[in-house]
């Protein structure tokens, strides 16, 4: 090993050898300029050459276009070796066996009077230069693509098995090469461009505003012959091919329990458990198997984000992907259909505001959400108030709509411009539980309660509340894993009853709808855990706080939505009441409850 004072002691600047093999390299930058000038004065003259084969002539002041079209007896890596080796008589010895000390003469030395063309003297001329210069362009461009496009290469940070992020090897920073074929077609893939919406897009969303029931009952026919075919009943009880070869038929695996030990690890940051059962957990998974197949491939994707620390990364990421508005609008199409939680509580609304708007020959509402990064924060919420005043012009209906772009709990009854005579009818369609609550800060009032008080003194005619029914709000991974994976293994179940498995928007609504919320309750913690459901017993005790009465139920329409549930969908969907709040559930489990509202000193006008 070479140490720094050897290094500079065994220094001899003065040596006589360092100084014979410096000097014709110094005497070749202080005569650039002589060699420039001479090159000059010699514009007309031409330099010959002779090879084994003949003679080339060259034109040094005859432009770069004549140059690139000469001849030369070397390469360009022979001729860089020529320019750079001393002009010794034994100069070949150092070149190799094939250019002895005589073929270097002939090619540097003068051959006419007056004319310099290479070494004389330890001279070099620049359109020597020149030369080697051009003819090295043209061999560095064998090496360049043939198009014109910025190659600019993409490291994958992790796979994804339809759709859904998989976290490939975490903590062993293994990267995966990709030939030159992939990268020419996602070049292809990423020049193409953004291709907008088609123009049956909007008027597929009027035919959902206007006629979304009726479709949802034309459709409920079909899909339930297609569920029950001989096919789909085979595979339902295994006798089809197992999910991705994975899972063998003899093998009984029980993947929630398997989860619930992961989640245990993960929160004990026992990363060599929770890594061995994971690998378990994704070999019997898969996105495309049955019920409790499904669930386990969505959850374990939460589970290893959360262990990798990227939660919150990759749920942005989700969120940000962008899925065709046609697409989408066809998975939604398809849970409305095959799920009675949306459509009911929509009908249950309905039939509200139909009774304490009745006589009313004018409407007008404010749409209330949060403000949308961009240039355009109320877009989505403008665009709404669009189709519905187109919608209730074709129905001949005295529409006016207004936005506000706030925080729920920051709303006032100022904000609202309510007249005297106004009906105010409050609408909460299952928006409450993305409220923050009292976990988020201790030390603030709680954001739920700030809704409810304000609402309170709003003083509506009625308020509609509609909450989905779980308890995983609670600031413990373990209790909030346990309850998520009770609520959505109910979720998956429904779906898996009701919607063939091979059925491509089912697998967009399950990645969309329910593997985005899920993986929220699993993998990320503070103001990014938006997913944070309360049971409506939970909610009740908070509305009689904030000042809040319940009214009773109108016996015509909980019968007007049991007789719907019971003729049009699966006998395992569940209708019932509990203190004064009709609950939907499924096989026993509730998953939705919707109740009405009044202020506690208001008097009500029904």
């Amino acid at each position: 090993m070479l140490m720094e004072d050897d290094i500079d002691d065994n220094q001899c600047p003065d040596h006589p050898a360092l100084l014979q093999v410096q000097q014709p390299y110094a005497q070749i930058l202080s005569d650039a300029a002589a060699a420039a000038t001479a090159a000059a004065c010699s514009s007309d003259s031409a330099a010959t050459n002779a090879n084994g084969n003949g003679t080339d002539t060259l034109s040094p002041s005859s432009g770069a276009a004549e140059f690139a079209n000469a001849t030369w007896p070397y390469g360009p890596a022979r001729l860089s070796q020529l320019l750079l080796s001393t002009p010794s008589p034994d100069v070949g010895a150092g070149l190799g066996d094939d250019i002895a000390a005589d073929d270097f003469s002939k090619l540097f030395l003068p051959q006419q009077e007056g004319t310099i063309v290479g070494f004389h003297q330890n001279r070099v001329t620049m359109d020597m230069l020149n030369l080697a210069f051009l003819r090295g362009v043209e061999e560095a461009k064998k090496f360049l693509p043939t198009d014109n496009n910025l190659l600019v290469s993409r490291v994958r940070k992790d796979e994804e098995v339809d759709g859904m992020p998989l976290l490939q090897g975490i903590g062993k920073g293994c990267k995966k090469r990709r030939n030159w074929d992939d990268l020419q077609a996602e070049m292809g893939r990423n020049n193409k461009l953004m291709v907008p919406e088609p123009e049956e897009t909007g008027e597929m969303v009027d035919e959902i505003i206007i006629n979304d029931f009726r479709l949802c009952i034309n459709e409920m026919q079909g899909l339930s012959i297609t569920t029950g075919s001989e096919d789909e009943k085979n595979t339902r009880k295994g006798n089809g091919k197992p999910a991705q070869g994975k899972q063998s038929s003899h093998e009984a695996v029980d993947l929630r329990t398997l989860l619930i030990h992961c989640a245990q690890a993960v929160s004990m940051d026992d990363r060599h458990s929770a890594s061995e059962l994971l690998g378990r957990i994704k070999q019997h998974s898969s996105p495309r198997g049955d019920s409790n197949q499904r669930l386990a491939h969505c959850f374990a994707v939460g589970l290893e984000a959360r262990l990798a620390g990227m939660g919150s990364q990759v749920y942005k990421s989700l969120m940000s992907k962008r899925t065709p508005l046609v697409e989408y609008l066809k998975a939604y199409q398809l849970y409305l259909t095959a799920s009675c939680f949306k459509i009911m509580a929509y009908k249950f609304s309905n039939m509200i505001i139909a009774k304490v708007s009745a006589g009313r020959n004018k409407v007008r509402f404010t749409g209330i959400d949060l403000p949308q990064p961009g240039f355009r924060p109320a877009a989505l919420v403008e665009e709404t108030g669009r189709r519905l005043s187109k919608c209730a012009h074709q129905f001949g209906v005295k529409f006016k709509f207004r936005s506000i772009m706030k925080k729920w709990e920051t709303v006032s009854v100022d904000d609202l411009d309510v007249d005297a005579d106004d009906v105010l009818i409050i609408n909460s369609m299952f928006h409450f539980g993305n409220l923050m609550d009292d976990s988020s800060d201790i030390y603030s009032p709680s954001p739920r309660d700030l809704v409810l008080s304000n609402i309170q003194k709003m003083r509506p005619d009625i308020f509609i509340l509609c909450v989905k029914n779980s308890s995983y709000r609670a600031p413990f991974f373990v209790t909030r894993f346990r309850e998520a994976l009770f609520y959505y293994s109910a979720m998956f179940d429904m779906l898996d009853a009701t919607i063939p498995r091979d059925n491509d928007h089912r697998l967009l609504l399950e990645r969309n709808f329910l593997g985005r919320s899920a993986l929220n309750v699993i993998a990320c913690e503070g103001l990014d855990r938006v997913e944070r459901l309360e049971t409506y017993k939970q909610w009740q005790m908070r509305n009689h706080r904030a000042g809040l009465r319940q009214l009773p139920l109108d016996p015509d329409i909980v019968k007007v939505i049991r007789k719907n549930v019971e003729d049009r969908y699966h006998k395992d969907f569940v209708i019932d009441v509990d203190h004064q709040w009709l609950l939907e559930g499924w096989k026993g489990r509730i998953l939705c409850a919707m109740s009405t509202w009044v202020a506690d000193d208001a008097v009500s006008k029904q």
